[in-house]
């Protein structure tokens, strides 16, 4: 093992990159966060009003240009703020400049103005200024609309996830932020519209400038300048200021055991990891999944070598295999496609717990208004595949993200599960959005039980990193190990960041009493056991010996737990801190993750005294748990139930006890 210890940055995000750090401002009862040119978690008496403000550059394929920004000066008093900067967005193909100015008022009003003017001609996607409004106190509750033409209707936001966009043509949105306190947005320059961004599970709606009818990529001419802003401003009383006691710490309670069962937990398994993988079983084993989510794509030949190797890790590990097929859609007959799979599976003498299904285009999304290619209808692939696997459960769905699900709902009636992916980096890859995009998921949960007619649901696998893009060619490079969108290589899927999100996201789920939560993958770029890639990986790349990375004990954990009754937790602040419990015959468990970057506080409450074990996955404990996971697996000090819990940065807590 090599003695070069790793830096703070690579145990909490795997990278050395520095988050994208923020300035506080404030005017009165207003409040922002100055983050990029953009504005942030903006709030009013405490109260979060809209989460983001921003004037952003994309281009033809829908990648966000980074501005480079200049000049920038901050002006601060009692009764207001002022910001100014210029900024330029370019690449070898184009350039555009504009110059931005925000101010923020004591009663709450705030402006945020650009004007751009391109220095070429520019194409573009989509150019100009985007609202996020936040989803608590928002989701399902009233707005008043003001359209471009003048016409006033009050209508509310979606509570179901909308897959299309719930509202056109706006000018100003208005919702009541607090009791009495009403939030109205107004938006200049050009027509907006709004989508439903849970969709991506983004924890918010997103109103934005230009709509999807009209025509993209389109042109913006050299040299024609063009103005866009967004106003806030409030009527009625400011909410009363957070007690001290809201604002002192943490607190998780606990109900009692539900008839709710943990999910089984599975695995990806790529095409591409099975040498790797079958390397790694001894760690894969002792993980404990019980699902391998094997891939076999027949547009790239995969058949009865994959199959073999499925079946012979399966067997060595202990796990169930699931195919996840994907057909090249060349045939009006499915049938003739899966045909040669269905043969080589016998031949192979594997068993497979269940095979999910879809066309190779249904891996790209369809925008609102477009036609996709065309396809068998599902009901004939589903038809296909039930004659061809007998026997078998069959899923299907997407093996991409929840958005096309929604957007092409599969005929439920026809499965035994419905199953989607997710990524919570497709439009954002900031610690913060990457965390907050758990929010979102109890939404998603919801929304797909509406349209599943009762069929078991299954998620996964899912990762922060993005198995696959709906949305360009490949998944973007990331060459310099970076928070990059839409990246398969997220350097967080090896620090505690990684970690407590998977906890997070597994939690969500197990909540939502989903029967399967299948993560990443064995080995790779998404993995749990770390082998080399090309990419760099670094402290992980240095070891001379097998190592984990810190999600794997999150993983081995749910999986032990799998089927054990659920216990209701409560979180104060969700946010900042999740929770999930379990009661099976070695007792209660319960996990509790700090999802943020500070120290965190948490009183645990409803927890009766009593001896109890602690095993605290931190900065502390990183290295001895990635280099000694079977060590660290066991490695739990005395716990006074009690007493307060400090976690640090994007630690997993671990606490088991007997009683209850």
């Amino acid at each position: 093992m090599t003695n070069a210890a790793p830096s703070r940055a690579i145990i909490l995000t795997g990278t050395e990159q520095p988050n994208v750090a923020g300035r506080s401002l404030k005017a009165g009862p207003l409040t922002a966060e100055l983050e990029n040119g953009g504005l942030r978690t903006i709030r009013f008496g405490g109260v979060e009003v809209l989460r983001t403000i921003a004037f952003l550059v994309r281009d033809e394929n829908w990648g966000t240009f980074d501005p480079a920004i200049g000049d920038l000066k901050v002006s601060e008093a009692a009764d207001g703020f002022t910001v100014t900067y210029k900024a330029v967005c370019s690449d070898a193909k184009r350039k555009i400049r504009y110059d931005a100015r925000i101010a923020g008022k004591a009663d709450g009003t705030l402006t945020f103005e650009a004007v751009a003017t391109p220095e070429t001609d520019f194409l573009t996607n989509r150019t100009g200024f985007v609202v996020l409004h936040p989803l608590k106190g928002v989701a399902g509750h009233t707005v008043k609309i003001e359209h471009v033409d003048g016409r006033k209707v009050t209508d509310k936001f979606p509570a179901i996830v909308d897959p299309v966009q719930p509202f056109k043509d706006i000018r100003a949105l208005s919702h009541e932020a607090a009791p009495g306190l009403w939030a109205t947005t107004r938006m200049e320059g050009d027509t907006f519209e709004m989508e439903d961004h849970r969709n991506w599970c983004d924890a918010s709606y997103k109103t934005y400038v230009r709509p999807l009818a009209l025509p993209w990529p389109y042109t913006l001419k050299k040299g024609e300048s063009f103005t866009q802003s967004v106003s806030l401003s409030f009527s009625g009383p400011a909410p009363a200021a957070a007690s001290a006691a809201a604002a002192s710490g943490i607190t998780v309670s606990l109900g009692q055991a539900s008839g709710t069962k943990l999910p089984r937990i599975g695995l990806g398994l790529p095409a591409a990891e099975g040498a790797a993988s079958l390397a790694a079983a001894d760690l894969l084993k002792k993980a404990g999944a019980q699902l391998l989510i094997a891939e076999i794509d027949l547009r790239e030949g995969h058949g009865r070598k994959e199959l073999d190797t499925a079946k012979k890790l399966g067997e060595t590990i202990g796990a169930a295999i699931v195919l996840e097929v994907v057909l090249p859609g060349q045939s009006d007959d499915p049938a003739t496609e899966l045909a040669p799979l269905a043969k080589a599976l016998g031949e192979s003498g594997l068993k497979p717990a269940a095979i999910a299904v879809s066309p190779a285009a249904d891996l790209k999304a369809v925008l609102p208004g477009s036609k996709g290619p065309q396809v068998p209808p599902l009901e004939t692939i589903y038809e296909a595949a039930r004659k061809l696997f007998p026997g078998i459960a069959l899923g299907g769905g997407m093996f991409s993200f929840f958005t096309e699900l929604n957007r092409k709902r599969p005929p439920a009636r026809l499965l035994d599960y419905v199953t989607h992916s997710s990524s919570p980096i497709v439009h954002a890859a900031d610690d913060k959005s990457v965390m907050e995009t758990l929010e979102s998921l109890p939404y998603q949960i919801q929304s797909t039980r509406a349209f599943i007619a009762g069929k078991p649901y299954w998620v996964g696998p899912s990762a922060i990193g993005a198995r696959n893009n709906p949305y360009g060619a490949a998944s973007s490079p990331n060459p310099a190990n970076q928070r990059v969108c839409l990246s398969q290589m997220d350097p967080r899927q090896r620090g505690l960041f990684g970690a407590a999100w998977n906890l997070g996201y597994i939690a969500a789920f197990a909540k939502g009493g989903i029967e399967v939560v299948s993560l990443g993958a064995t080995t790779g770029s998404i993995g749990i056991v770390h082998r080399r890639t090309g990419a760099p990986q670094p402290f992980f790349d240095g070891q001379g010996q097998p190592a984990v990375f810190p999600v794997y004990h999150v993983i081995a954990d749910l999986a032990a737990a799998a089927g054990e009754a659920l216990v209701p937790t409560r979180s104060s602040d969700a946010g900042k801190v999740e929770a999930l419990a379990a009661h099976g015959p070695g007792g209660t468990h319960l996990w509790v993750a700090n999802l943020t970057a500070e120290k965190q506080m948490v009183t645990l409450a409803d927890i009766p005294a009593g001896p109890a074990k602690l095993r605290m996955l931190d900065e502390a404990s990183f290295v001895e748990a990635v280099t000694q996971p079977a060590w660290f697996a066991t490695a739990t000090q005395p716990l006074d139930l009690k007493a307060p819990l400090r976690l640090g940065a994007y630690a997993v807590a671990r606490i088991d006890w007997s009683s209850r």
